[in-house]
């Protein structure tokens, strides 16, 4: 049986209207939009003023390309679960798991919420499995996100390792690579390359996601430095593969960076989808993330 019937999508450029018999009446329409920063795609589902338990067979149908609606994450809008935060947000990768964090998720979350009037602030304190973050939106209509300090310990991250430091060997594939390990909510192993065009980011970032040094699974960042302020960025997401974009990504890669001496503290992080402004005062300072939010379509899916 065919898991989801379209009944309505809403274009900023055009509307469109499909309507067909669903295969059956009892299902539970489902109000979604589709969104992105920078490329990175998510569906956005508002949590607060529908019924929503979605099961991780949904999600890979609702992230499936050719047989769902097609996104890198889901992201869920929900009520607040501290009172000093003004919403709460779950994540889910293409692959159903739910994951701690998310930098263009963020910023899409911040956007959605002011624009359903489900929030009227500039600033808005999301608590997220990870913890509390704080987003603000410019007037020219981006979105800056106070990702929080950055966890260098690699119990923390978490990571195999007895001791923290600025590199780290990993050996893979009989070949040893040197990484940085941080944490932005998520873990993320971080290269400094050559030439981020040569790599192979599938092959590599799908052979460091899953090693064993890193028992929850790893974001892989391949980066290119060009100058102290200005580095490429390819990012290989745990249970989505590469993305056009990864906000988290991009905060770990200029900290590792950082912590390398060779980034200053404010860097333009060019991604295959775009540009990213990254700034962190090092230490126990926040890392700020500036950057777009996309409104791509409005629907209805049938779950």
């Amino acid at each position: 049986m065919a898991f989801y019937h379209v009944l309505s999508i809403y274009m900023e450029t055009q509307h469109l209207a499909y309507k067909s018999i669903p295969a059956t009446l009892n299902r539970m329409l489902l109000n979604f939009t589709k969104m992105h920063g920078l490329g990175n795609d998510f569906v956005v589902i508002d949590g607060i003023h529908q019924t929503v338990d979605l099961t991780a067979d949904q999600c890979r149908q609702l992230a499936d390309r050719r047989f769902g609606i097609g996104c890198d994450q889901i992201l869920l809008v929900e009520s607040p679960r501290q009172a000093q935060s003004d919403f709460y947000y779950r994540i889910f990768n293409a692959d159903g798991s739910e994951v701690e964090q998310c930098g263009n998720g963020a910023r899409c979350f911040a956007r959605f919420v002011r624009d359903k009037g489900m929030f009227n602030g500039d600033d808005i304190r999301v608590e997220t499995h990870s913890g509390i973050i704080v987003l603000h939106i410019t007037e020219n209509g981006d979105v800056t996100v106070n990702m929080g300090a950055p966890r260098l310990a690699p119990a923390d991250i978490p990571f195999d390792e007895e001791s923290q430091a600025t590199h780290y060997p990993l050996d893979v594939a009989d070949k040893t690579f040197s990484i940085g390990a941080v944490s932005m909510g998520n873990p993320h192993a971080v290269l400094t390359v050559e030439d981020i065009d040569a790599c192979d980011v599938d092959g590599l970032g799908n052979s460091i996601e899953s090693h064993p040094r890193f028992p929850q699974r790893v974001n892989v960042g391949f980066m290119q430095i060009l100058n102290r302020q200005h580095i490429r960025l390819r990012v290989f997401e745990r249970g989505a593969g590469e993305t056009l974009a990864c906000g988290t990504g991009a905060c770990a890669a200029v900290v590792a960076g950082r912590i390398q001496g060779q980034l200053d503290d404010k860097v333009t992080v060019n991604l295959p989808g775009g540009d990213l402004q990254i700034s962190w005062q090092g230490g126990s300072e926040p890392v700020w993330m500036t950057g777009p939010a996309t409104h791509v379509f409005e629907g209805q899916i049938a779950l």
